[in-house]
């Protein structure tokens, strides 16, 4: 159970970094063990998040569809769980307002730190909401969510939200028109990645989109 807990949140972190075939390749490994809640939808995240191809996301939506029937009342699964994994499909679909309006089911207990076997999940909801409001081109709204993030380091500890939050924020600036904080927020995120692995798609993004800004 907990290598598969481990795999299942190495394929978030793969996909949040820009790696899809490393995301996959976790992700695959950790539904080929003990597939449990938690693991099931961490995986089924990881792969939803690389934004796979067509027949993954059909794959991916049918994990979706399992949690659902396997747990009913679960809390964690009906408020976090599916609201966070059923937007980052309708995202990968570019359908980014039903993708803010699934995610409102979570806004009672998005603040929560749920935290399943050791599997941290908080504030994901926040996040992939914050994403939704940029594909939907409301930097404002966008702002909002990701300073949420950013206010709650207690919560978010050292999930790698915590930084690429900084970086979202500057895009979401961007799309406000509020470049001089846009800089600040790019700024940021690059002193906290100063000494990361410099071929990181990621980063690399990160610092083309910075030296427009310049």
């Amino acid at each position: 159970m907990t290598a598969a807990l481990y795999q299942a949140d190495a394929a978030q972190w793969e996909a949040l970094f820009g790696f899809a075939a490393e995301a996959r390749e976790r992700a695959h490994a950790a539904l080929s063990g003990w597939k449990g809640r938690d693991v099931e939808y961490g995986a089924a995240l990881g792969l939803a998040l690389a934004n796979n191809a067509r027949g993954e996301q059909i794959g991916i939506a049918n994990l979706a569809d399992d949690l659902a029937k396997r747990f009913p009342d679960d809390t964690l699964v009906r408020f976090d769980y599916l609201p966070t994994l059923r937007s980052q499909i309708a995202l990968n679909r570019d359908q980014p307002s039903q993708a803010v309006e699934i995610l409102q089911a979570s806004v009672p207990y998005e603040l929560g730190t749920p935290e399943a076997y050791g599997f941290p999940q908080a504030l994901l909801p926040v996040y992939v909401r914050g994403e939704a409001y940029l594909a939907a081109h409301r930097g404002p709204e966008a702002v909002t969510e990701f300073r949420k993030v950013l206010n709650h380091p207690g919560i978010v500890f050292n999930e790698p939200i915590g930084a690429l939050a900084y970086l979202q924020l500057g895009r979401a600036y961007v799309l406000s028109g509020e470049d001089t904080k846009a800089r600040s927020a790019y700024q940021d995120f690059l002193s906290i990645w100063k000494d990361a692995d410099p071929d990181v798609p990621i980063l690399k993004e990160a610092r083309a989109e910075y030296a427009k800004l310049k």
